[in-house]
């Protein structure tokens, strides 16, 4: 797989917005080995609105992707909103539409996205979001779907759904760039869950089960560790 950086971009209407898009992938240095998960109690630090702590299931995951990487922890939705299949969709995560909120991600320590923009140590939100499907795109990651980076204290609510260029911008807060800060979804490999694994690109992946509003349990794969190449 060849990924061409300088033709992402996550377009808005606005002037002279240039590349809108970098896939936020944690980049940390030490060891390539895959890691492993623990499970932290319910959150419950005041950084992030009540509303959205409420939304949240009462146990989280602290992720350990390798033995030099600082810990990620992450608390999904007890329940995430789902819609019906859409099988002519070309997104991995079908059943989520775009902006839906899925959760809440906590680096101890910056984080540095695709582009190298350093992205804060601290609580952000997990907003569903889909690359826009057109020329600029086209093979620049292994699927479309993604999770945006929202500041926790700025994410307008666990109900609220945003449009595109508002999602947009309330991610760019977390890049403090013209680009907003992705995290990118993979497709789900089974196997039990939660695991970490490692990819043939060497992305480490934390993979575990969400539960929808459905009654289902959906396989959720996030790229918590690597780079793409340039």
């Amino acid at each position: 797989m060849s990924f061409s950086v300088h033709r992402w971009c996550w377009r808005v209407p606005v002037p002279n917005c240039g590349i809108l898009a970098a896939i936020l992938l944690i980049s940390s240095y030490g060891t390539a080995q895959a890691g492993k998960s623990e499970t932290p109690g319910a959150l419950n630090n005041p950084a992030v609105p009540e509303a959205i702590r409420q939304a949240l299931a009462p146990k989280g995951y602290r992720i350990l992707p390798d033995i030099n990487s600082p810990a990620i922890q992450v608390w999904y939705r007890k329940e995430v909103p789902a819609q019906p299949k859409n099988a002519s969709a070309d997104a991995i995560y079908d059943r989520l539409a775009e902006s839906t909120l899925l959760g809440v991600i906590y680096f101890s320590k910056p984080a540095q996205d695709y582009r190298d923009q350093t992205v804060p140590a601290g609580f952000y939100t997990l907003r569903y979001a889909l690359m826009p499907n057109d020329g600029n795109h086209l093979g620049v990651a292994p699927s479309r779907d993604f999770l945006l980076l929202i500041p926790a204290s700025a994410d307008p609510g666990p109900d609220k759904m945003l449009k595109f260029q508002e999602l947009v911008a309330l991610s760019r807060q977390a890049s403090g760039t013209k680009h907003p800060a992705p995290l990118s979804l993979v497709q789900a490999e089974g196997g039990a869950t939660p695991a970490t694994s490692k990819d043939d690109e060497g992305h480490v992946i934390f993979t575990t089960q969400v539960h929808l509003s459905s009654g289902e349990e959906m396989p959720l794969a996030l790229v918590v560790k690597g780079t793409a190449p340039q």
